[in-house]
C-alpha cells in the first residue's frame, strides 16, 4: 500500500475512533476512578453479589448524589458510564421479571444522565459499554485470548457471564481487518482502483470467515440454562418491553418516562458497516430499527456507518466494472455474511427459543427472564423476525443485477 493511502487509512482511524488491530473495542480502559467516586466503583465492583443476595437496591437509595465533574477524559466517562449502566440494570432487574424497578433513583439518574450527554451515548446500558468497554487482561503481558482476558464488571451467571461478554469482544476483533478492508475498499473506488477494491473485498471476506469462526466458542463457555436463566435479563431495556411497558422515570432528570433500547447486538457497529460497505439495504421495521441502534453507539463508529453509506455505491461500481473477479469477490463478501447471519439466528434458538420454551413447560429456576422475552430482543426488537428479516435482506444482495430491496 502506497504512503498517501496509508496515511488516509491512519487518518481514518483516528476520525473514527479505530483500531486496526482491536476493531471498535476501547483501548486500554481504565478499571479505576478517582476516588470520589468509590461509592460508583465499590457497587459495580460487587454487583453480581449485591444482586443475589438481593442488596443492591437498599445501597443504592444509601448512595450520594455526585457531580460529574471531576470525569476529566473519555476514558474516565466510558468506565462511569459502563459502571453506571451496570448498577442500574442491576437495580432495575435484581427480583427479575416479577418486580422490575419503574424508577430510576436521583443517585443513579442524574450522573448517569449527564455522563451520557458528554459521550453522546443513552443513559442505559449499551453494547458499547458491556461489550466495546468492559475488558481487561489478567496479564497485561500476555495475548488478548479468552484464558487472559475478564470482564471489569460482571453480571449474575459466573463464567457464562464472562464467557458470553469475552467471546464477544473477540468476535469485535476478528471484525477489524474487515473494518478496515472496508476503508480500503471506499479509497480504492474515488480511484477507480480494481485491483485495490477486489482485495479489501477479500479482506472483508475472510474477517467475517473468522468472526464465525470466532462466535463457536460460545457454545463452549456459555451455559444456555445459564444465560437464558440468570443473565439475559440484565440485558433487556425499556423500550418495546413487556415488562416495562410504560418505560423507566429517571428521578431528577424527567417527569416523563424514558424508552431506551438494551445493549443489542444489533448495536454492532462492524456489522452494519459491512451493510453499508455492501449496499445491503433493510427494509420497513428492520430498517427503522437497525438505523435507530446507531444511536446507541458511540458517535465516531456512527459517523464511520455514515460515511460508507454515502460513500460511491459498491455495486454500481461493480456493474460498471469489466471482468467477473471483482463480482464474485462481492458475492463471496456477501455470502460470508449471510452464513454469519444464519449462525446467528441458529445460535440465538439455542441460547433463548429453546430454553425459553423449556421454562414454558417446566417452570424458571431462577429469578431471570424465564418466558415474558421469548420473543423479544434485548434491544426490543421482535426477535427471531428480525433475524430473518435482517438475514433475507442480506441474501437479496446477492443477485447484483438487481437492487438489494428487489
Amino acid at each position: 500500500m502506497d504512503t498517501t493511502r496509508r496515511d488516509a487509512l491512519q487518518a481514518d482511524f483516528e476520525t473514527f475512533d479505530f483500531s486496526e488491530d482491536l476493531g471498535f473495542l476501547l483501548e486500554e480502559p481504565l478499571t479505576h476512578l478517582p476516588d470520589y467516586y468509590r461509592a460508583w466503583m465499590d457497587l459495580a465492583n460487587n454487583l453480581d453479589h449485591l444482586i443475589e443476595t438481593r442488596k443492591l437496591r437498599d445501597l443504592v437509595h444509601k448512595m450520594p448524589v455526585l457531580s460529574t465533574h471531576l470525569l476529566s477524559n473519555h476514558q474516565e466517562l466510558r468506565l462511569a458510564h459502563l459502571a453506571l449502566g451496570f448498577i442500574s440494570m442491576g437495580y432495575v432487574w435484581q427480583e427479575g421479571q416479577h418486580a422490575p424497578a419503574e424508577i430510576l433513583p436521583k443517585a443513579l439518574a442524574l450522573p448517569f444522565w449527564l455522563v451520557s450527554c458528554r459521550l453522546g451515548l443513552p443513559p442505559i446500558l449499551t453494547y458499547a459499554d458491556s461489550v466495546l468497554a468492559n475488558w481487561k487482561l489478567r496479564d497485561p503481558t500476555g495475548e488478548m485470548e479468552i484464558g487472559n482476558m475478564d470482564l471489569i464488571f460482571s453480571f449474575p451467571g459466573g463464567e457464562s457471564c464472562r464467557g458470553f461478554f469475552i467471546v464477544s469482544q473477540l468476535v469485535e476483533m476478528a471484525a477489524s481487518s474487515g473494518v478496515t478492508g472496508a476503508l480500503e475498499v471506499m479509497h480504492a473506488m474515488k480511484i477507480s482502483d480494481i485491483i485495490s477494491v477486489q482485495k479489501g473485498l477479500n479482506k472483508v471476506t475472510q474477517s467475517l470467515k473468522k468472526m464465525k469462526e470466532t462466535f463457536k466458542l460460545m457454545h463452549n463457555h456459555v451455559d444456555p440454562t445459564v444465560f437464558h436463566g440468570k443473565l439475559r435479563i440484565f440485558l433487556s431495556g425499556w423500550r418495546d418491553n413487556p415488562l416495562l411497558p410504560n418505560g423507566l422515570l429517571y428521578e431528577g432528570v424527567s417527569d416523563k418516562p424514558v424508552f431506551l433500547s438494551g445493549g443489542s447486538a444489533a448495536q454492532s457497529s462492524a456489522i452494519q458497516c459491512f451493510d453499508a460497505l455492501l449496499c445491503i439495504q433493510h427494509e420497513d421495521e428492520t430498517g427503522a430499527f437497525l438505523t435507530c441502534m446507531r444511536d446507541c453507539m458511540p458517535p465516531a463508529h456512527r459517523h464511520l456507518i455514515e460515511t460508507l453509506s454515502v460513500s460511491p455505491c459498491l455495486r454500481d461500481f461493480i456493474l460498471s466494472s469489466p471482468g467477473s473477479d471483482l463480482c464474485q469477490a462481492y458475492e463471496s463478501c456477501v455470502s460470508a455474511l449471510v452464513d454469519l447471519r444464519n449462525y446467528h439466528l441458529n445460535t440465538v434458538t439455542k441460547y433463548i427459543i429453546v430454553p425459553g420454551n423449556q421454562a414454558q413447560a417446566m417452570g424458571c429456576p431462577f429469578r431471570g427472564v424465564c418466558t415474558a422475552l421469548n420473543k423479544t430482543g434485548a434491544g426490543g426488537s421482535v426477535l427471531m423476525v428480525f433475524l430473518k428479516s435482517v438475514r433475507d435482506s442480506t441474501r437479496k444482495a446477492l443477485n447484483l443485477k438487481k437492487r438489494p430491496s428487489e
